[in-house]
């Protein structure tokens, strides 16, 4: 199936040159376009989109704020920030408000189009140089190794199979389960971890040697 990708960022140059790069994809293809939060809002509520690659700094509603409001509208999108700041406050800022994946403009063609594909697929994306702010922000965290007493075995399980880097899929498929039983679990596990995504509950698992 084509991916419908809809492309919100003020420089008209920009968005014309992501578009062509995403075109010569066979599956990705941009249906719309968006030069403001509030016109991407209004489009994302009126058609259907499998992914909204959002910029950050836009003249008028933020990225953030854009965000916010398409997550509040129950936009079922999935919603991947693409700016040009690799500021430590604005990455922590978007996983914070459930961004589905935060990707730097001077990417590579290559890396930005697997992130993409990735993101479409379910999986929380970054730029490579961002990863080491994610790892940053979980050391400045207080977190005790006892709280792997309070998982149950099958989280615990779960939890691995994550730090592992394996989908919802493959951890169904590998125990015996359902998706929507991993689903539950990963959701469990994230709220008594007191993590986010599961890019931070693989990096946290790493970070306490929690690994197959």
């Amino acid at each position: 199936m084509t991916a419908k990708i809809l492309l919100v960022d003020d420089h008209p140059m920009l968005r014309k040159g992501v578009a062509q790069l995403l075109s010569l994809e066979d599956n990705l293809d941009v249906i719309a376009e968006a030069s403001s939060g509030e016109e991407a809002i209004a489009l994302a509520v009126k058609i259907p989109v499998d992914l909204i690659l959002l910029d950050l700094n836009m003249k008028g509603l933020s990225g953030i704020d854009t965000l916010i409001a398409l997550k509040r509208a129950d936009v079922s999108s999935k919603v991947v920030i693409f700016s040009v700041s690799d500021n430590e406050a604005d990455v922590l800022q978007a996983l914070k408000f459930n961004a589905d994946g935060y990707l730097l403009k001077d990417s590579e063609p290559e890396e930005l189009i697997e992130k993409i594909h990735l993101a479409l697929k379910g999986e929380f994306v970054i730029s490579s140089p961002l990863t080491k702010i994610l790892v940053r922000s979980l050391r400045h965290t207080p977190q005790k190794t006892s709280i792997l007493e309070s998982l149950t075995q099958r989280e615990l399980q779960n939890l691995k199979l994550i730090a592992n880097g394996k989908s919802n899929k493959y951890i169904a498929n590998k125990l015996g389960i359902t998706e929507a039983t991993v689903k539950v679990h990963v959701k469990n596990l994230l709220k008594k971890l007191s993590l986010k995504s599961r890019v931070e509950a693989a990096l946290w698992a790493v970070e306490h040697k929690v690994t197959p």
